[in-house]
């Protein structure tokens, strides 16, 4: 089967990563580099950064884009950690004016779970599967017997007996704003999920970010119904799914 690689770039709240995949295997084909996402996260500023990723790669062609946002034809309609100026912006122009490449974008979490339903533990998984992705925030990519429903934000839910959005409770940033053990953590995120697990009664639940590679400090803290993974493409999969998916656009 013929190569086919693509420039894979995932946008993080404090940092901005790319590696050139193959899109056949999933498979990354150098050492990701990474830049710090620079602070205020400004549309200016993370353009200028994203265009130095693309360069720092030698790359020309097509350039997939995973982002902290609601994407919806290319234009962002939330700011997850990142400057409120985004709303509103296209960040399909923005980027492909900064890199001078043809740019693919969605939402960065959502690119996780391509990667993950397509080279990982999710392949070939029916039903309903859901991954969350624990970092600055918690990200969450919905399938349904295989589909993507793109753009949920489970990590913004309310809950209601904390009195606070999920991310501010439960996410890898409170665990280090607060100082949280890994049990503490654990217990906090354990009632993240039976609250998701609520609504949504998912068959399998997959979890990506840093903070799945840890996930032996705190998997015994886990007692929802659902089966609890750590992701096999574990903190790559941002990078695979926005390359995957802008060959995916590519071939429309």
């Amino acid at each position: 089967m013929q190569e086919r690689k693509i420039l894979g770039i995932d946008v993080g709240a404090s940092g901005i990563k790319g590696g050139v995949v193959d899109i056949n295997s999933g498979q990354l084909l150098n050492e990701r580099i990474r830049l710090e996402t620079p602070d205020p996260a400004t549309p200016k500023a993370m353009a200028e950064t994203f265009g130095e990723l693309v360069r720092r790669h030698n790359w020309s062609g097509l350039v997939g884009c995973g982002f902290p946002s609601i994407i919806k034809d290319g234009v962002a309609y939330s700011a997850a950690n990142i400057s409120q100026e985004w709303i509103g912006t296209n960040v399909v122009e923005t980027f492909s004016l900064a890199c001078g490449c043809p740019v693919e974008v969605l939402n960065d979490a959502d690119a996780a779970g391509l990667a993950e339903m397509q080279f990982g533990l999710g392949k070939g998984e029916m039903g309903t599967v859901l991954l969350i992705t624990i970092g600055s925030g918690l990200g969450s990519a919905l399938f349904v017997d295989g589909q993507l429903v793109p753009n949920t934000e489970l990590g913004h839910v309310f809950l209601k007996n904390q009195k606070k959005v999920a991310e501010q409770f439960a996410s890898n940033n409170a665990r280090k704003r607060e100082d949280l053990s890994w049990e503490e953590w654990g217990i906090r995120f354990n009632e993240y999920l039976e609250n998701i697990e609520r609504v949504l009664n998912p068959d399998l639940i997959l979890l990506g970010g840093g903070t799945s590679k840890r996930f032996d400090k705190y998997d015994s803290y886990i007692t929802v119904r659902a089966p609890v993974k750590p992701a096999q493409l574990l903190n790559a999969a941002g990078t695979v799914g926005a390359a995957v998916y802008a060959y995916q656009q590519s071939r429309k």
